[in-house]
C-alpha cells in the first residue's frame, strides 16, 4: 500500500504512475470483462433489515464494482468503503478468503481506484452491513488522488472547472442533479399526459427571434453564410401550431450573449410549449398544476426552503400587474406617478435609473419593476399586464391595448417561467417586427430581426394559442436551494484561467 500522506500531488502521481507500469508487466490493468450485478443501495435495501443471524444463514450474494473512497487496510484482513452511482457499501477482504499473493496485492492499491468484488453479504458486530469478499479486481487504476477526506472538495471553482471530481466526492452535487434529471423527466411525463408533442427545432438559425436578445453567430461552411445559435425556438414552435400541431412542446438549450451572473448563463435550458385554443390565464393555471406535481414527485413536499425562506408551493399563487406591483413593494409610489411618459420618467429620475432618453411609458415601467421590485419577490407571483412596447410577441390585451395578455412567475427574485397569449395578428405582428428593426438601427443589439417566413406563416393563420418558457436551471435551483446557476449546470462556463 502506497503511504501517500506526507507527498504532494505530484509525488503522489509518480508513485502511482511507477505502479501502473508494474500492472502492465503483469497483464491488462484496465480490463473490461467484470458484469457488475447489484447496487450499493440495492443491497442495503434487501438486506439491512436483516439480523446479523439472518444473514449468516442465507448468505446473499453480491456482486459490486465501484471508486475506493475509504480504507482500513490491516495485516490480514481490511475494510473498503466502495462508492458506486447508488450509494456506499463497505467490503470485508481477508487474506484466508481471496489468498496471500491476492491479498499482497490488493494491498498496494489506492484510495480513488474502481474495483470489482464478489461475496456475500454479513453483519459486522457493531451490525453495519457488508460484503464479506470471495474475489476482489483491479478494473481502473487512479493516477490522481482524492481530496482530502476530511475537508472534501470546497473550492468553489475547482468544483464547477472539474465537476467530475465535484461529483465524486460531493453528495449534495451528485444529489442537486439527481433531482434536475428527475424535473426534467417529470416535465416531460406531465406535459405527454396533457397530450402535449414533444419536437425537435433547430438550434443554429439563419434570423435569430423569438426573444430579445443578442445572439451568437456562427459560420456554416456548406452553406457560405453566418448563421446564429437560437435565442428561442420561440418562432419555429409557433411555426407548428400553424402547420397543425395544437400542442408542442421542446426542452432546448438556448445561447443568449449576454452577461454572466448568479442569475443567469449565456447557455441555458429552457420548457417552451404552446396550446392551441388556450390564453394566458390557462398557462398560469397550468404552471401552478405543474409545479405542485413536480414537488410532489421530487421532493416529496410543496414546502420548499430558498435562502433560509419557506415557499409554500400547495397556496395559490398571487397575481398582480406589473404597474400593481410596483406600487405594492413601494409606499412611496402612487398610481399617478405611473399614469404617463412624462411622470414615469420623472419617477425613474426619482430612483436614479440611467435609462435612455428614447425610452418610451412602457420600457420605463419595465425597468422600474427590474431595478425596485424584482428582487424584493419572495413568493411566487405572477406579474402580469406587461407593456406592449416590451412585448413583441405578445397578444394585445383588448381592454388596454398599452399593455399584452402576459406574465412572468417569480420567486425568491428569480423569473421562473414567461408566457403570454401569443399575437396572431400577421399585421400587427409585422409592425411590431418594423419597430424591433428601427429600435436595432437606433443601437439596440437586443432588438428582434424582421422574420419575412414567420410573417406568411401567420398569414396562413395561427388559431388563438397561449405559449410558454420555463426556465429549467431557475427551477432546479429553486427546488435545490442552490444559490447560483453554476450549481445546477453540470459543465458551466468558466472564465479562462489567468
Amino acid at each position: 500500500m502506497t503511504d501517500e500522506k506526507d507527498l504532494n500531488d505530484n509525488e503522489i502521481i509518480a508513485l502511482r504512475r511507477s505502479a501502473l507500469e508494474g500492472l502492465r508487466k503483469a497483464g491488462n490493468p484496465f480490463p473490461n470483462d467484470f458484469r457488475r450485478e447489484h447496487l450499493a443501495s440495492e443491497l442495503i435495501e434487501n438486506y439491512a433489515g436483516l439480523a446479523k443471524e439472518e444473514l449468516e444463514a442465507e448468505l446473499p450474494a453480491a456482486l459490486v464494482a465501484g471508486r475506493i473512497v475509504l480504507r482500513r487496510v490491516m495485516g490480514k484482513a481490511s475494510f473498503l468503503t466502495l462508492q458506486d452511482v447508488s450509494g456506499r457499501i463497505q467490503l470485508y477482504v481477508r487474506q484466508d478468503e481471496i489468498g496471500a499473493p491476492a491479498y499482497e496485492t490488493f494491498k498496494a492499491w489506492d484510495l480513488g481506484d474502481i474495483v470489482g468484488a464478489g461475496g456475500t453479504m454479513m453483519k459486522t458486530n457493531k451490525g453495519e452491513l457488508t460484503v464479506s469478499v470471495k474475489d476482489i479486481r483491479l478494473l481502473t487504476k487512479s493516477l490522481r488522488p482524492l481530496p482530502d477526506k476530511h475537508k472534501g472538495l470546497t473550492d468553489t471553482e475547482t468544483r464547477y472547472r472539474q465537476r467530475y471530481l465535484d461529483l465524486m466526492v460531493n453528495e449534495d452535487s451528485r444529489e442537486v442533479f439527481i433531482k434536475r434529471s428527475k424535473i426534467v423527466e417529470g416535465i416531460r411525463r406531465f406535459l405527454a399526459d396533457r397530450s402535449f408533442m414533444e419536437v425537435e427545432t433547430p438550434m443554429m438559425q439563419s434570423l435569430p427571434g423569438g426573444a430579445t436578445a443578442a445572439p451568437f453567430t456562427t459560420h456554416y461552411n456548406a452553406l457560405s453564410r453566418n448563421m446564429y445559435l437560437r435565442v428561442a425556438p420561440e418562432l419555429n414552435l409557433k411555426r407548428l401550431v400553424v402547420g397543425g400541431f395544437e400542442r408542442v412542446f421542446e426542452i432546448n438549450r438556448n445561447f443568449r450573449n449576454e452577461g454572466m451572473s448568479t442569475k443567469h448563463s449565456p447557455e441555458f435550458t429552457m420548457l417552451e410549449f404552446y396550446w392551441a385554443y388556450a390564453d394566458y390565464s390557462d398557462l398560469m393555471d397550468l404552471t401552478e398544476t405543474m409545479l405542485r406535481t413536480l414537488a410532489m414527485d421530487v421532493l416529496g413536499t410543496m414546502s420548499l426552503t430558498y435562502d433560509g425562506i419557506e415557499i409554500d408551493l400547495s397556496q395559490p399563487f398571487s397575481r398582480m400587474t406589473m404597474s400593481e406591483a410596483i406600487i405594492a413593494f413601494h409606499e412611496s409610489i402612487e398610481a399617478e406617478h405611473l399614469k404617463d411618459l412624462e411622470s414615469t420618467r420623472a419617477l425613474a429620475d426619482r430612483f436614479g435609473l440611467a435609462s435612455e432618453e428614447t425610452s418610451g411609458h412602457g420600457k420605463l415601467i419595465m425597468e422600474l419593476f427590474e431595478e425596485l421590485v424584482e428582487d424584493r419577490i419572495e413568493q411566487p407571483v405572477f406579474i402580469t399586464a406587461h407593456p406592449t412596447e416590451v412585448s413583441p410577441l405578445a397578444r394585445r390585451n383588448d381592454e388596454n391595448p398599452d399593455v399584452t395578455d402576459r406574465f412572468e412567475l417569480f420567486v425568491m427574485g428569480k423569473e421562473i417561467a414567461n408566457g403570454f397569449s401569443e399575437l396572431n395578428d400577421a399585421e400587427d405582428q409585422a409592425e411590431r417586427f418594423r419597430q424591433q428593426v428601427e429600435a436595432r438601427d437606433a443601437g439596440d443589439d437586443e432588438a428582434m430581426h424582421f422574420d419575412e417566413d414567420y410573417i406568411t406563416a401567420l398569414e396562413y393563420g395561427l388559431p388563438p394559442t397561449a405559449g410558454e418558457g420555463l426556465g429549467i436551471d431557475r427551477l432546479v435551483m429553486l427546488f435545490t436551494d442552490s444559490a447560483s446557476i453554476r450549481d445546477v449546470v453540470l459543465f458551466p462556463h468558466m472564465r479562462p484561467k489567468t
